[in-house]
């Protein structure tokens, strides 16, 4: 299915320009609007819904539905309210979109049809919430419930953004001295060593047959660079790389614990939210395994779904698998008791979220002496290896 931007104009010859997804070529697109009363007048093929040039943050994402919610709940009707939120947008490219989804509610879509056509803008979460609150009569509640589950997903990539800055910056800033020594200083060391007529110890011979490497090569370098890139980029759309993949996320040294509860939180609190809005909890769970996307969760929640039709209790179901702490089936089991199952998980969910940021923390302590020590190490050996053939030297004078 392709994305294509197009101008039409409507019955009473006023132009409009949109952006329809899921198309398969422009004469469905002309029969499409010819349906809604309006005559294409032109229309290209758009490669990327979000381009570099139109990208849309999700930033923009949570401050659109927490704006929906409120104007919905005001009592304003939902093409009223995209209407006034199209008008409201910078951004052109989520112009277009919101443009593209009010004119197929007014033919008569449903809101998940509707936002449906562009997945790669809105989740499956997001698009599941606005099916259910449409079903069930809630959809201000659902889509506020939604805005602030957003919105915590937002602030959870930003801490672990803002956790692992300080070691990214330090990693680029000894990767900077390193090639600065490497490609500017060892080689006027080594065409003073050949004057010099000295025998070179094996770290400083490693040395500058790596500063050769890197100054007469490094057009290879960067082809090695980009076919790895590549070759990743292919690998990843395996299926069965991607399961070999995440499984070792989540069993990988050190970060497993850490990836562990990243993948029950997301899961947990995806369902939470999904039950709490009315939705069933096997079809809820089915979008919880969409919205984490590990192919490890895919398996559990396959087996959760059948545990629950066949007459087991959500704390029952969960208890079995290692990947959800106990806290979590207890929290379940409690909720169940009570009738406030989404609640007790969303609570487990938050619980959760506290042991992230304390393993972050731990983590971050840990890990800036081990990059200083590693970043001194490394420029040691660099040091140690320019200026050991000096030494031989001077003591031969001797």
């Amino acid at each position: 299915m392709a994305v294509y931007e197009y101008i039409a104009k409507d019955g009473n010859g006023n132009k409009f320009s949109g952006v329809c997804g899921d198309i398969e070529n422009i004469a469905i697109l002309r029969n499409d609007l010819a349906k809604m009363g309006d005559t294409l007048l032109k229309a290209k093929r758009r490669k990327s819904q979000t381009s570099k040039r139109g990208r849309i943050t999700q930033d923009e994402i949570v401050t659109f539905t927490f704006k929906l919610a409120g104007m919905c709940s005001a009592g304003l009707s939902i093409t009223g309210c995209l209407e006034t939120l199209e008008e409201q947008t910078p951004n052109n490219s989520f112009k277009q979109i919101l443009s593209d989804i009010r004119r197929n509610i007014s033919a008569g879509a449903t809101l998940k049809a509707a936002f449906g056509k562009h997945r790669e803008i809105f989740s499956d979460f997001f698009l599941g919430m606005l099916e259910a609150g449409q079903t069930g009569g809630k959809l201000s509640e659902t889509l506020e419930a939604s805005a602030v589950y957003l919105e915590k997903r937002l602030d959870f990539r930003r801490k672990i953004k803002s956790a692992f800055a300080y070691p990214v910056i330090v990693g680029f800033m000894c990767f900077g001295v390193i090639a600065a020594l490497v490609i500017f200083v060892i080689p006027v060391f080594a065409k003073l060593y050949r004057k010099m007529h000295v025998p070179l110890p094996v770290p400083t011979q490693i040395l500058i047959n790596l500063s050769v490497l890197v100054r007469d090569f490094w057009w290879a370098i960067l082809l090695v660079f980009a076919a790895m890139v590549l070759v990743w980029k292919f690998f990843r759309k395996d299926r069965r790389f991607k399961e070999k993949w995440d499984s070792f996320k989540l069993n990988m040294p050190i970060l497993a614990k850490f990836n562990r509860i990243v993948v029950a939180t997301q899961f947990i609190r995806t369902f939470a939210m999904m039950t709490s809005a009315g939705v069933p909890l096997v079809k809820a769970l089915e979008v919880a395994k969409e919205v984490v996307n590990n192919t490890k969760i895919s398996e559990i929640t396959a087996r959760l779904q059948q545990s629950i039709q066949a007459g087991n209790t959500v704390a029952y179901s969960l208890k079995d698998y290692e990947i959800f702490p106990p806290l979590i089936s207890q929290l379940a089991a409690s909720g169940e008791e009570a009738g406030k199952l989404s609640e007790m998980l969303n609570k487990g969910a938050d619980f959760l979220d506290k042991d992230i940021d304390r393993m972050m923390k731990a983590m971050l302590v840990k890990m800036e002496p081990a990059l200083t020590a590693i970043m001194g190490l490394v420029i040691g050996f660099i040091l140690i290896s320019v200026y050991l053939p000096m030494f031989d030297y001077m003591s031969h004078l001797e």
